[in-house]
């Protein structure tokens, strides 16, 4: 690989790819606390705190930019937030165990994956009500994305490895399609769908249009990838790993472009096309890691914002830049954090 994609700068990268190495050796580093140079270097800051209010642990988080909403996973309900001023604007209940949510702005529809359930709960994005809860022959549903062009809704299966595939008009369950390993994270693009594979260390891509896996690469230097996100324009896909490493795949071919120190126990990434910036939230780091693009393969590290220690999902809102990361304050109450763009 060019060391031109592997420019790191700052003593906090450098710390990064020293806990990288060392990784890789099977030796653990106690983690990296994110100063306030790093966050200077980062260009974020936190510019404001919002009290989210009920118990129940947090999963995945989405934004709906149109309508100015942030949808938070917890436990057995979403719960929806106004983006503007951070108060809960409804909840979507009797949804048990559920991790991701998924808008078909389209159809005027969301989605989320229901682990404990093995179902999908379908709901009107203008109302928040339920319109109907789709049993999966899968089980333990994780990751859900909407396909538009087919309008479809996948939904992977953490237990069963697999993938349920639902039609977003009748809500029926029309195909399934079996993976080589536990799905993660996805993300569509391009009549494709890819999704990280934890215990294989690789990416599987599934053709839309051939219902099936139509290849799967390996992500060298990656261990147990989670997050996924995707520059569209450039095709290149964003897979972050257990072992604090990012790895930047072109999404045709496979091939790796780069591979970056991050903070550690990451479970999300997001990209800011506007911005050309990558982000992976990290739990035992407390942290978010925000990568600079300077080309398509060409990648730095510039910085880190603290968060707090078990922050390891976010979401961005790509119209604002900013960032929403869940955290637990000093009291143990849940807050929303959210991170601006500070130059």
């Amino acid at each position: 690989m060019k060391s031109s994609a592997l420019e790191m700068t700052g003593a906090a990268v450098r710390a990064g790819a020293l806990a990288v190495a060392l990784s890789a050796a099977g030796v653990m580093l106690a983690p990296h606390v994110a100063s306030a140079a790093d966050a200077a270097a980062a260009g974020y800051a936190i510019v404001d705190r919002w009290a989210v209010p009920g118990d129940g642990k947090w999963d995945y988080l989405t934004v709906d930019g149109a309508r100015g909403r942030l949808y938070l996973s917890r436990a057995s309900r979403v719960q929806v937030l106004d983006t503007a001023t951070g108060k809960t604007v409804g909840e979507i209940a009797d949804t048990p165990g559920v991790h991701g949510i998924a808008l078909a702005p389209d159809l005027g529809r969301g989605f989320t994956s229901n682990g404990k359930a093995d179902s999908v709960t379908v709901f009107e994005l203008a109302t928040l009500k339920t319109v109907a809860q789709v049993k999966l022959s899968g089980t333990d549903p994780d990751s859900i994305v909407y396909e538009p062009a087919s309008k479809r809704i996948y939904v992977f299966n953490g237990h069963s490895n697999n993938v349920n595939v639902i039609d977003a008009v009748t809500n029926k369950e029309v195909a399934t399609i079996a993976l080589a390993g536990r799905p993660e994270f996805s993300v569509a693009s391009g009549g494709k769908i890819y999704v990280n594979l934890e215990d294989k260390n690789s990416v599987a891509v599934i053709d839309v249009a051939g219902g099936r896996v139509a290849s799967t690469f390996p992500l060298a230097g990656c261990v147990e990838p989670t997050g996924l996100a995707i520059d569209e324009a450039h095709g290149r896909l964003f897979s972050v790993c257990h072992n604090s490493t990012m790895v930047v795949s072109d999404a045709a071919s496979g091939r790796q472009v780069a591979r970056l120190p991050i903070g550690s126990h990451v479970d999300a990434a997001a990209y800011d096309a506007g911005s050309a910036r990558v982000f992976s939230s990290n739990g035992d780091s407390a942290d978010v890691t925000v990568v600079a693009q300077k080309g398509p393969d060409a990648y730095s590290v510039v910085g880190s914002v603290a968060t707090a220690r078990g922050s390891k999902t976010m979401a961005l809102d790509p119209a604002s830049h900013r960032l929403y990361v869940p955290a637990l304050n000093a009291k143990g109450a849940l807050e929303m954090l959210v991170m601006e763009p500070t130059k």
